[in-house]
């Protein structure tokens, strides 16, 4: 049947919301060839999903369309902090947080930062970016139906402005078709977790009198706790466009039908604690809070990214941003095993390291719904009773005990209490300020198509000359760079002193690091070793399943 198909690609790519978007990005960033399909017409139109954390931004850096991100969201550059309140009219209410990065420390850990930018700005960036890359990405058509055999899958696609169907002959498919995921579905990969934890009404609303009663309180987002009128605002422009989370009771028999615009309108003067303000409702769309993970990440040649592996509380924005996770690990390794340099069961170190990661953080997820007090949420005895405190661990601190990884503590939580990116195998690699070939850039900018060996010019062990001798001898894509050659320090004042990259590292000056394309640390040497190149060979094969 394959032979006959309508189009032979290496990767299809089922849904084109956030997580979709990022995964072909990612994948024509590798040189990947894939086509993605979605059902809608375009991209998102509501502003939705608008906090993109730390290491979203970092693998949004390395792909180059950073400086885009912050361009399409500017309107919110200056928004910042979570207000409750019981009125907006005077200075009522205590703020949950106003900075998310107070005093600036975040530099020390990270080249970039958070970017509040909504949905319907940033899918666009993706898209953009995606196309440049020769990603083939197609609206309104639609996959209807798939089956797998041991060397790829067949698909048929509808496109819904013919009627027509073709067929698409992929050797993988990447399913991130949302939390009610058709493909999960007829996989029959069931899912595990507490299920719903509330519901919610969120309307589109226009408002030029909002933004008087605002004032210079410029919040990422607003509990508004008036018990008969209690909800979340969002800005969207700061002026005049805004969105309200309304909490709907479908478990009480509440209906959508009986959220009309005039109940609606009501109800956000009143939560504002304005009477006379002006309220044009601009548009309505339901959505469900849950905390749910797949069961499995993958069936043979499909894999689950996004909502269609796991659905968690938006308190945190967790959500979307551990989904454009998942896309980020999981397409280094298509692009390993396809181009030949990783064997096949990598891949099934992608359910590995990424399912714990999601069930850690959807449990942090509903503990902070909980802490906040999110408008709508009850939650039931045993929901949302997991470790509160620091958001920074857990979006930039997760760690990979099992999978493409040697040298892991496996007893370590996924979700340390607290932030160490200190070299650890199975962490994210450390952020350092180098120079190479005369450009300042952050030793995270290095990781993205190959494994990166790093290791000291003043090295006993010639690390560097062991990695040059196996990429070109065992075809394996492994850049190796030297700290006092090939990168230097590249000091931000004359005071500046240069940092012990090995001590950041955890190793020594005669020790070296292995990092993988998605900036996690593989494997790591203390110090010096008899053989270098055999030392290194036997770890690289390792991780990449070539042994």
């Amino acid at each position: 049947m394959h032979q006959e198909a309508d189009h032979q690609v290496p990767v299809l790519i089922v849904g084109g919301s956030l997580v979709g978007l990022s995964t072909s990005l990612f994948l024509g960033r590798l040189g990947v060839p894939h086509l993605l399909v979605e059902r809608h017409s375009g991209t998102s139109i509501h502003p939705r999903g608008r906090g993109n954390n730390v290491r979203t931004m970092e693998l949004f850096r390395v792909a180059g369309i950073e400086p885009d991100i912050k361009t399409a969201a500017s309107l919110l550059a200056d928004n910042h902090g979570i207000l409750q309140t019981p009125t907006l009219v005077g200075d009522a209410g205590e703020w949950l947080f106003k900075h998310i990065d107070p005093g600036g420390g975040l530099a020390r850990f990270s080249p970039t930062a958070w970017c509040l930018c909504s949905q319907n700005d940033l899918e666009p960036v993706l898209l953009a970016g995606a196309r440049r890359l020769g990603g083939d990405l197609r609206y309104s058509h639609e996959m209807e139906t798939f089956e797998q055999d041991d060397e790829g899958v067949t698909a048929v696609v509808r496109d819904r402005a013919t009627d027509e169907r073709y067929t698409v002959r992929a050797a993988y498919l990447v399913a991130a078709d949302g939390p009610r995921s058709p493909v999960r579905g007829s996989l029959g990969i069931g899912q595990s977790g507490p299920g719903d934890l509330f519901a919610n009404v969120s309307v589109t609303f226009r408002s030029k009198l909002l933004a008087e009663v605002v004032g210079d309180r410029r919040f990422i987002c607003c509990y508004l706790t008036d018990p008969d009128a209690d909800g979340a605002l969002l800005p969207v422009d700061n002026k005049e466009n805004w969105v309200f989370h309304a909490p709907w009771h479908p478990e009480l028999g509440e209906t959508l039908d009986e959220f009309t615009e005039d109940r609606l309108e009501r109800h956000i003067r009143r939560a504002v604690g304005a009477p006379g303000l002006d309220v044009e409702i601009t548009g309505k769309a339901s959505w469900r809070a849950a905390e749910r993970v797949a069961d499995r990440y993958a069936a043979g040649r499909v894999f689950l990214a996004g909502d269609s592996a796991h659905e968690m509380s938006p308190t945190g924005a967790f959500g979307s941003n551990t989904g454009i996770q998942d896309a980020h690990n999981l397409a280094w390794k298509l692009a390993a095993v396809l181009q030949g340099w990783a064997g096949p069961a990598l891949l099934d170190t992608y359910d590995t390291e990424r399912r714990p990661v999601a069930t850690a953080t959807s449990a942090r997820a509903s503990a902070r719904s909980v802490e906040h007090s999110h408008p709508g949420f009850a939650p039931a005895p045993g929901i949302g009773g997991a470790k509160r405190g620091g958001i920074l661990n857990v979006v930039l601190g997760y760690h990979y005990p099992h999978g493409a990884v040697l040298g892991t503590d496996p007893d370590q939580e996924v979700v340390p209490d607290t932030l160490c990116l200190t070299g650890d195998p199975g962490t994210r690699a450390p952020h350092l300020w180098v120079r190479r070939e005369g450009e300042r850039i952050s030793t995270l900018d290095l990781y993205e198509r190959s494994l990166v060996l790093l290791s000291d010019a003043r090295s006993t062990t010639d690390w560097h000359t062991a990695a040059q001798r196996i990429a070109a001898h065992d075809g394996v894509r492994l850049d190796s760079y030297r700290i006092g050659a090939e990168l230097t320090h590249a000091p931000r004042s004359e005071t500046d002193t240069p940092p012990d990259w090995a001590r950041a590292h955890g190793t020594t000056p005669d020790g070296a690091v292995l990092v993988r394309p998605d900036g996690f640390v593989a494997w790591r040497a203390a110090g010096a070793v008899p053989d270098a190149e055999a030392t290194l060979r036997q770890a690289v094969r390792t991780v990449l399943r070539t042994a």
